[in-house]
């Protein structure tokens, strides 16, 4: 009997449609070609060529393919979510700047901004002329982000903003940054509003994050703001309060639902490659009934991630999706998916450790993966108020 694929096993391929086979086909090739054999180094030497790689990225219609207009592809939901699957398999750093880049920053701007903040950065967005950031979380307020002590001041007709912003993606490299502030607006938390910040207005800066052993293929900023003065018309029009950036962050979990797994895959298929070739006690390791009840188990929990995404994807499209759906799908998937890469660590040894092989790259790339966009605890508070009806976070 010929060994089967992981997709194979699962009959992936048939419950997606012909379009969404062939450009998720299409984004695994440029991954293959054009990223896999470059990301070892770019994580060892914690390097993305960010500029070079946006023109290239862009001209696929990855940056906000799920948006519609602006030079955007208006894919489907579950299309990108196949995209940053692909894009996570190579490596989780390379999703994040393609999520951040549409799911937070284009995705904040389509949404809630004016016609002229729209007509301004998202055509230049989408083709990868402009790379956006995305600013909320603050060194002390992560989880609740209403806590943030970044404000805004009116002072005339103008904007004065202070404050700073961490573990911004894209920050030191981006073009224009979203920033959520407070206001002195007289409407209690529905002041913080969204602006947007071309990142070379005075007074803005963000140092890059350095010494990480995680997402090492990935920018990292803090975004500091000293006194950033902004025209009336750099506030996001569309959006008051918290439902701003949350429905925001939404858009980035949905993708993480998706990508996670993509990592898992290489972890697996890197796993059964070797477990083929590796011998031990003069046959390959595959023939152990260890080695194989382990694949089993992770092949069983990645295809349930799988059908889980995609059923996600489905309702996504049909525009009814919940938050806690989308938590569900985001708890479950990336906490497999840090389990699967690790049982697969196991089975390359020693050899699990190096960069020769992408398994530990990706163990540390999903540690960050677990805790963004929401920890698995508020993930788990928020499926639980979905099923008891009660708010345990405070």
């Amino acid at each position: 009997m010929s060994a089967q694929t992981i997709g194979e096993l699962f009959a992936f391929d048939d419950i997606l449609d012909a379009d969404e086979r062939e450009i998720r086909d299409t984004v695994r090739r440029f991954g293959d070609e054009k990223l896999r054999p470059h990301v070892g180094e770019w994580f060892e030497k914690a390097h993305l060529p960010v500029r070079e790689l946006a023109g290239e990225l862009g001209e696929l219609g990855l940056f906000g393919m799920h948006l519609t207009g602006y030079g955007c592809a208006g894919m489907s939901a579950t299309t990108y979510g196949l995209a940053c699957q692909e894009l996570e398999a190579v490596d989780s750093g390379l999703r994040s700047f393609v999520s951040v880049q549409g799911s937070l920053a284009m995705f904040a701007i389509h949404a809630f901004g004016s016609d002229e903040q729209k007509d301004e950065w998202l055509p230049k967005m989408s083709a990868g002329q402009a790379i956006g950031c995305f600013g909320l979380t603050e060194a002390d307020y992560g989880s609740n982000p209403g806590g943030m002590r970044t404000n805004a001041k009116r002072d005339g007709d103008d904007w004065v903003l202070n404050g700073s912003k961490m573990w911004i993606t894209n920050g030191s490299v981006a073009d224009v940054a979203v920033v959520w502030a407070r206001t002195d607006l007289e409407e209690g938390p529905r002041g913080i509003r969204g602006f947007v910040v071309p990142t070379d207005t005075p007074g803005f800066s963000a140092p890059e994050i350095t010494r990480k052993l995680s997402l090492r293929a990935s920018v990292t900023s803090e975004l500091v703001l000293e006194d950033v003065r902004l025209p009336a018309s750099a506030m996001l029009p569309g959006v008051t309060g918290l439902k701003g950036p949350l429905s925001c962050l939404n858009e980035a979990r949905f993708g993480i639902v998706f990508g996670s797994l993509g990592a898992a895959r290489d972890c697996l298929e890197t796993a059964i490659s070797y477990a083929a070739d590796r011998e031990v006690f003069d046959k390959p390791l595959s023939g152990y009934q260890l080695t194989q009840a382990k694949l089993a188990d992770m092949a069983l929990e990645l295809g349930k991630g799988q059908l889980l995404a995609v059923h996600l994807g489905r309702i996504k499209d049909r525009g009814e999706i919940r938050p806690e759906q989308i938590s569900t799908g985001k708890l479950n998937n990336v906490r497999e998916s840090i389990e699967i890469a690790r049982q697969c660590r196991t089975i390359l040894g020693a050899n699990g450790i190096t960069l020769e092989y992408p398994v530990i790259r990706h163990i540390n790339n999903l540690e960050s993966v677990l805790t963004y966009e929401g920890t698995s605890e508020m993930h788990q508070l928020t499926v639980g108020k979905a099923l008891t009806g009660r708010d345990a976070f405070r």
